[in-house]
């Protein structure tokens, strides 16, 4: 009896220190978490947000408005707090967070964006303002004597020495597209862990090794001190090629487009008001890059970086949008057309396999919020009184006397299909004319550059009457480009010596530049 009396005592007790365990922990994990958050509740104040925006990004200080004092304040007002990731420029985890919301909005540069999207197979997230332009930011540099144009690159054993995955190896890609350098191999790309090591390996290099080396400022400024070192193009010359966008998650956008709404146009006045002064947008930068990772920035370099930049302002953004007028769309490169280009220099250079978009560039843009601001009349200049923003359009190449045209600086020869004119004529073919069509568009994403049209004649027959045909061409080349938007005043039509019929197409073209 006494036994059973004693496990009867011991079961009870083991039941009342289970019952009391799982009070303990239901009141540890259950009650007390609530009793602290009143308690927090009724001594604390209330959240002063009633949104908070992940953007993923990286240290480029073309985003340093993005990062600003100026935009935090401008979107307090609307309760809004953005915070700004930086993912080391991790293109492939960006388009990852986007697609899995632990991030709403993002940066990219267009062809970062391309090549991400089509990795994955999919776009997450749609652009829906364009942040800024390289003007000169980034560059292809080399030494003199080795390497003294791009045309110096046409060779077997010519290489260019660049971060992959970066800008500066989409420069590099836009010369390949462009420039006819049939003889560099194809392992031409020579790739470093980053642009300190470019900078290293270029100061390393050989005076005879021919190899071009691919950086962005400040470490462009560096490397034009060493002896002999020369740009032989750089981000200036091109126009729609390296440009940074801000994309919205496509769920985010649908579900928000408030919020994404009011930070386009709080980043709109800020960008607005930082342009207006060129010494506090230098003190941006400054301050920015040294919170960024480069601690040891001077003020001068600080002062090329924001010169290498083109910050879009509102008016342009209408303008690349398809949202502005005639006249202001012929100013600048539509979005969509940027768009296609950057997909066309991929897909020649072997960076994709194929368009990833299938010819519809417009998928991947959003242009309803600007449409909206632009319908209310939305201006930064709205508040401030000042003189309104326009657009930053690139000054005409100045006319060139003959001599001028002899000491042009060669930069390379031109990429074109060869054109056909009608047997014995000048008259171009109906093929002709759509490869100068084509040739045109390209040229006009060059715009910084003289182009000298070269017309060949054959070396059998009539000298005189070859020569007079050669440059007949030229001229009805000359004639043509100039038709379609180039300005004659950075056109030349030349003719060249006789060559063996079938040794060289009928019109060549020279890229050439003024001294830097």
């Amino acid at each position: 009896m006494n036994e059973q009396r004693s496990k009867g005592c011991l079961i009870s007790a083991l039941i009342w220190i289970v019952i009391l365990a799982i009070l303990a922990a239901a009141y540890r994990y259950l009650v007390h978490p609530r009793l602290a958050d009143r308690l927090q509740e009724e001594t604390g104040s209330s959240h002063r947000y009633k949104d908070e925006v992940l953007l993923a990004a990286d240290a480029f200080s073309g985003y340093a408005v993005l990062r600003s004092e100026a935009l935090r304040q401008e979107l307090k007002v609307q309760q809004i707090k953005l915070q700004v990731q930086d993912d080391k420029a991790d293109y492939a985890g960006r388009l990852r967070a986007l697609r899995e919301g632990k991030v709403q909005l993002a940066v990219f540069t267009l062809d970062s964006l391309l090549v991400a999207g089509a990795k994955a197979g999919d776009f997450p997230a749609t652009i829906v303002l364009i942040l800024d332009e390289t003007k000169g930011g980034d560059a292809i540099v080399a030494r003199r004597g080795a390497v003294n144009s791009l045309q110096d690159l046409n060779h077997p054993t010519a290489r260019i020495v660049l971060t992959p995955g970066s800008p500066s190896e989409f420069l590099a890609r836009v010369v390949l597209t462009n420039f006819n350098l049939p003889d560099l191999p194809g392992d031409w790309l020579v790739p470093a862990s980053g642009v300190e090591e470019v900078l290293s390996l270029f100061r390393a290099a050989q005076p005879d090794e021919r190899k071009a080396f691919v950086l962005w400022e400040p470490y462009v400024t560096m490397a034009l001190e060493s002896e002999g070192a020369h740009v032989l193009m750089d981000s200036a010359k091109l126009k729609g090629y390296i440009v940074d966008v801000l994309v919205a998650q496509r769920q985010f956008l649908r579900d928000r487009p408030e919020v994404v709404k009011s930070i386009v146009e709080a980043y709109l006045r800020a960008a607005h008001a930082v342009a207006r002064d060129q010494d506090a947008l230098v003190r941006l930068v400054l301050a920015d890059a040294r919170r960024n990772g480069s601690p040891a920035l001077t003020e001068l370099q600080a002062s090329k970086l924001a010169q290498g930049i083109q910050w879009k302002n509102t008016v342009e953004n209408y303008a690349h949008f398809g949202l502005a007028g005639p006249q202001e769309a012929e100013k600048v490169r539509s979005l969509e057309d940027m768009i296609a280009g950057v997909s066309e220099v991929l897909v020649k250079t072997g960076a994709l396999a194929r368009d990833p978009l299938e010819g519809r560039p417009y998928m991947i843009f959003y242009d309803r919020i600007l449409a909206e601001l632009k319908n209310q009349g939305f201006h930064p200049d709205q508040l401030s009184g000042a003189v309104p923003e326009t657009e930053s359009s690139d000054r005409p190449l100045p006319s060139l006397s003959s001599e001028q045209w002899e000491g042009l600086l060669p930069v390379g020869e031109f990429q074109a299909p060869p054109l056909e004119f009608v047997r014995a004529s000048a008259a171009l073919s109906l093929d002709g004319e759509r490869a100068l069509q084509d040739l045109a568009r390209r040229l006009q994403t060059f715009p910084r550059y003289y182009l000298r049209v070269v017309g060949h004649a054959r070396a059998e027959g009539d000298p005189q009457a070859n020569a007079a045909l050669a440059r007949e061409r030229a001229e009805t080349t000359l004639r043509y480009l100039a038709g379609r938007g180039l300005s004659p005043a950075r056109l030349r039509a030349e003719s060249a010596p006789g060559r063996p019929s079938g040794a060289a197409q009928a019109v060549s073209f020279f890229i050439g530049q003024l001294a830097y």
